[in-house]
């Protein structure tokens, strides 16, 4: 009897349409990044309201903020082996409840115990890892190669609308539930997590890349509607199926110098801007945190506007390229609010219509950075690359978060002066490393956009740009 490859049926599940089943695990999986990224970024305005109150100095401030990037890089190269391993459903799972636990038991702490807040936080962060490895893997494995390059994307906009969504809460709610009534809105992924354990399957692609063909083609028989005798039985077993050594990426090393640099840059310089936001707002415009929130909104909304128009920019330009405009555009963009921060027009400082501007760039780039480990490492590494990601992602929670703090003086009060003092330094600071983003994708990165999903790891995109210089090929070594 001739034996029967894989690639029949991954054709077969990759031309099938956006059905409902497709557009139901869509959904469930973005209202998840949706609430982890409002518990994540709620912080910010608990901070500061809290800061006063309990008489935080910078220093303690920068710990509770930069807590939850100790724990996504810590747990993200965990989440992505095991993601590998094991399967990316019952950990997607396992990732809302703990992220809402953890963003909900802050609700509980006594007054001024930082240290326990800045604990719980580790938690968050812990949980958001253990929910976006498998999340982001999943939307890139499940969507058909004709439209990965924007619906993975779009995907990624839903994040910042729990960020907007943060803000909202802060400019709305604050005053009426207290900041202990905000942080329990935290538990909301637990609705989440429920919906996941019943209404999403895995994914095909790993299951595939696992040998488990009669798993892959029951799914894909129900995912067309049509009789599982219809779908083709795959019999030559993978030669390499996923497994959970983390440093194995480091096997393909321009791939991963690509993406610490492009995710770590972007991350340093977005958490830095929206977790200090409210602060610098309510303290430069001498303002109540919800007053601050109501300016936020207009910033994280331009976020959303940028992530629409970078999600649909790779169609035509590709992942490169866009990849380029985000780091260029924001070094400049950020350069120039960090510059402008002392100049008020009309008595409302410039540095608000100019951040909202680089807000564009900062929020934007990310959709079209946040698929693109997945793509490049393809579905044997993917869950590990994307582990990778979130913890590139989670040293800018710490280095953003720390950079301010440190250039204000870790032992100084928030105050005005203080904070004015230290926004051009740390802006140019965060200038540079947006500069590395659009470096990185110049010398580093290969297009992904129209290609399939690599199998295998010799399928991995491996050429250089043209015109690639020295320094590109030793960094490929």
């Amino acid at each position: 009897m001739t034996e029967q490859t894989s690639d029949s049926l991954l054709a077969l599940f990759d031309r099938a349409p956006l059905n409902r089943r497709y557009w139901r695990s869509f959904a469930i999986i973005a209202a998840g990044s949706m609430l982890d990224l409002f518990d994540f970024f709620i912080v910010g305005y608990l901070v500061a309201e809290l800061g006063p109150r309990w008489h935080l100095t910078y220093g303690q401030s920068a710990i509770i903020l930069l807590s939850g990037g100790i724990g996504a890089i810590i747990s993200a190269p965990i989440w992505g082996s095991l993601s590998d391993s094991w399967g990316r459903k019952r950990q997607l799972v396992a990732g809302y409840l703990i992220c809402a636990g953890g963003a909900g038991s802050i609700s509980l702490i006594p007054d001024h115990a930082w240290q326990l807040f800045a604990a719980l936080r580790f938690v968050v962060g812990f949980g958001l890892s253990a929910a976006s490895v498998p999340a982001l893997t999943m939307i890139v494995e499940i969507t058909p190669t004709r439209f990965r390059t924007v619906v993975a994307s779009l995907a990624v906009v839903f994040p910042t609308v729990g960020t907007l969504l943060s803000a909202l809460t802060a400019a709305t709610l604050l005053s009426a539930l207290g900041w202990r009534g905000v942080a329990a809105l935290g538990t909301a992924p637990v609705l989440v997590a429920v919906l996941a354990a019943f209404f999403i399957p895995e994914s095909v692609r790993w299951l595939i890349a696992k040998g488990r063909f009669a798993e892959a083609r029951e799914l894909v028989a129900r995912h067309l509607g049509v009789p599982v005798a219809a779908v083709p039985l795959p019999t030559v077993r993978p030669a390499n199926p996923p497994r959970g050594r983390f440093w194995d990426l480091y096997a393909q090393p321009r791939l991963f110098w690509l993406v610490v640099f492009t995710m770590g840059g972007a991350a340093t310089v977005d958490y830095a801007v929206i977790l200090w936001g409210p602060t610098i707002f309510s303290l430069l415009l001498k303002i109540t945190v919800a007053e601050a929130a109501r300016y936020f909104v207009f910033v994280i909304l331009c976020g959303i506007t940028g992530k629409i128009a970078f999600a649909l920019m790779p169609q035509w330009l590709g992942r490169r390229r866009c990849g380029q405009l985000h780091g260029f555009g924001l070094a400049v963009t950020i350069a120039v609010a960090g510059y402008f921060s002392d100049v008020h027009v009309g008595g409302l400082p410039l540095f608000i219509p100019l951040l909202m501007v680089a807000n564009l760039f900062m929020e934007g780039g990310f959709t079209n950075l946040a698929p693109y480990a997945v793509e490049v490492f393809g579905v044997r590494r993917g869950a590990r690359a994307a582990g990778l990601n979130l913890a590139s992602n989670g040293f800018g929670k710490i280095l953003g978060p720390a950079s301010l703090a440190i250039i204000a003086g870790t032992g100084n009060l928030l105050t005005p002066h203080a904070t004015e003092q230290a926004i051009l330094p740390a802006f140019l600071f965060l200038a540079v490393c947006a500069l590395g983003i659009g470096l990185a994708f110049t010398f580093l990165g290969p297009e992904t956009h129209g290609r399939p999903l690599a199998m295998e790891d010799d399928e991995a995109p491996a050429e250089m740009p043209a015109g690639r210089t020295a320094a590109a090929r030793i960094g490929s070594l």
